[in-house]
């Protein structure tokens, strides 16, 4: 069985690291960018014709021993770690995407009224969504639902470019939130038509993902520009739910007196339906 992912993984980690950076003198005339394939075999402590044909994607059964002794090898981080074991493991059973939010993530979401809160799933669809996500994040009510996809609205939206503060580093971890579940869904068709339209349509996620990073869901801060609120800073949690097949959710917790005002006035001023005036994403209709 070929693994194309694994040995285009592999190559883009490979091409990372210098070799004064694992103590190998940088040598002159060199063809490649980083190490060669011989010098990460040496680093491995495994055959050269086996990293060759586990970076060619033709390497059944890597031990878990192999494996490690690779990602010592290229300075993998703990999310390219378990990358690499996902795309160097049995090839994944195709499973049926998993859209339905169970009632009690509803209840919670309800019961986080001055939080706002989303439920995301493997590759970034929103399901569900308070209202403090619709006065603060986007109406999501107001998009169709093949809209309702934070990838394509970081990417296809200009509006995002300025609501996000820190835009490049929001789009990239998008990406390689996207690029990780890639490896456990490598048959699902919904995965290759997003990666496929977005490819189409935005160079700078075309780059993103054929870097081939990778990152798992974290928490972090973030900074809003809202177009009546103003500059709002929150700190994001993502938190995985095991046993819901890749969906996780998404909290904004208000990180300052300012941004906990401005909250309660959106949410203070918001419609009865939880419907709001602002929408990323609509705005492009």
């Amino acid at each position: 069985m070929v693994r194309p992912q694994l040995g285009e993984f592999l190559q883009t980690r490979r091409a990372r690291v210098r070799p004064q950076d694992v103590g190998l003198p940088p040598g002159r005339d060199r063809r490649v960018a980083g190490l060669r394939r011989e010098e990460v075999a040496v680093l491995a402590n495994v055959s050269v014709d086996y990293y060759v044909r586990l970076e060619q994607g033709r390497a059944d059964n890597a031990s878990d021993a192999v494996l490690t002794a690779v990602a010592d090898a290229l300075r993998l981080t703990a999310a390219e770690r378990e990358h690499l074991r996902s795309l160097a493991g049995p090839a994944p059973r195709p499973r049926a995407p998993l859209a339905v939010v169970r009632p009690q993530l509803e209840a919670l979401l309800s019961a986080l009224r001055d939080v706002p809160a989303i439920v995301v799933d493997r590759l970034g669809n929103v399901l569900a969504w308070n209202p403090g996500a619709a006065a603060v994040v986007t109406d999501f009510a107001a998009l169709e639902p093949a809209e309702r996809n934070l990838v394509r609205l970081y990417f296809l939206d200009p509006a995002a470019r300025t609501f996000y503060e820190d835009w490049e580093a929001v789009a990239w971890a998008a990406v390689a939130h996207l690029r990780r579940a890639s490896a456990d869904y490598t048959t699902d068709p919904e995965l290759a038509a997003l990666v496929d339209d977005l490819t189409a349509a935005s160079p700078e996620f075309a780059r993103f993902w054929t870097s081939h990073d990778v990152a798992a869901p974290a928490h972090c801060p973030k900074v809003l520009h809202h177009p009546t609120a103003g500059r709002l800073t929150f700190s994001l949690e993502s938190l995985q739910l095991p046993g819901d097949d890749g969906q996780y959710v998404m909290t904004y917790t208000p990180a300052d007196p300012p941004t906990q005002a401005a909250l309660e006035t959106l949410l203070a001023t918001q419609s009865p339906s939880g419907r709001s005036d602002w929408s990323l994403g609509a705005r492009r209709k």
